[in-house]
C-alpha cells in the first residue's frame, strides 16, 4: 500500500501554476526582443554572457555547462553554431588533452556588448518595473530559501534525473 498524495491546496496550486506562467512568458517576450533587436537568441546570449564575466573572456566546456545549467549535448551544439557564427572559439587546454576552452571571439564580445543594455532593459520593463522594493526583497529570500533546500530535498526523494547521468527518466 502505498502512501496517498499529498496534494497541493487551491492556493498552492494557483502560486506553482502562476510561477510557471510568469517564468514562461518572461522568458517568451525576453527571447523574442533579443533576437529581434539583436539578432541573438536567448540561449547565444546566455553563453555570451557567461563568457563576458569570466576572466579572459574563456570557460572551460564543464564550467559553461554548469553556468548555463544544460545537458552536454545541448551545449555541444550550442557552441557549434556559435562557433560556425564566429560569435565563439575553441581552444585545446594545455593542462587538460581531453579538455578545452570556449572562448569569447571580438565579434562575440561586440554581439555582447551590444545585447546586454538591451537585454536589462528588457528584465527591467517585465519584471522589475513592475515590483515594489519589498517584492524584490521577498523573490530574492524565497528564490535562496528554495535554492538552499534542494539539496536536502534531493537526498530525501532523489536526485533528479539528468540526460547525462543516468537511465532515461520513465
Amino acid at each position: 500500500m502505498t502512501d496517498a498524495p499529498h496534494w497541493l491546496d487551491e492556493r498552492e496550486q494557483r502560486a506553482w501554476r502562476a510561477f510557471n506562467t510568469l517564468n514562461s512568458e518572461l522568458q517568451r517576450r525576453t527571447a523574442r526582443q533579443l533576437l529581434r533587436e539583436t539578432g541573438l537568441t536567448l540561449s547565444e546570449y546566455l553563453v555570451l554572457s557567461s563568457l563576458s564575466e569570466a576572466p579572459g573572456g574563456r570557460l572551460r566546456i564543464f564550467q559553461l555547462r554548469l553556468a548555463a545549467d544544460w545537458e552536454k549535448t545541448r551545449l555541444t551544439h550550442q557552441i557549434t553554431r556559435m562557433t560556425a557564427r564566429g560569435l565563439v572559439a575553441r581552444e585545446p587546454c594545455a593542462d587538460d588533452p581531453r579538455g578545452a576552452f570556449v572562448v569569447l571571439t571580438e565579434a562575440g564580445w561586440e554581439a555582447v556588448t551590444a545585447a546586454a543594455p538591451r537585454h536589462v532593459a528588457h528584465v527591467r520593463h517585465w519584471f522589475f518595473d513592475a515590483l515594489r522594493p519589498e517584492q524584490v526583497d521577498a523573490l530574492l529570500e524565497i528564490a535562496q530559501t528554495v535554492l538552499a533546500r534542494l539539496p536536502e530535498a534531493d537526498k530525501t526523494m532523489g536526485e533528479p534525473c539528468m540526460p547525462d547521468s543516468c537511465a532515461p527518466c520513465e
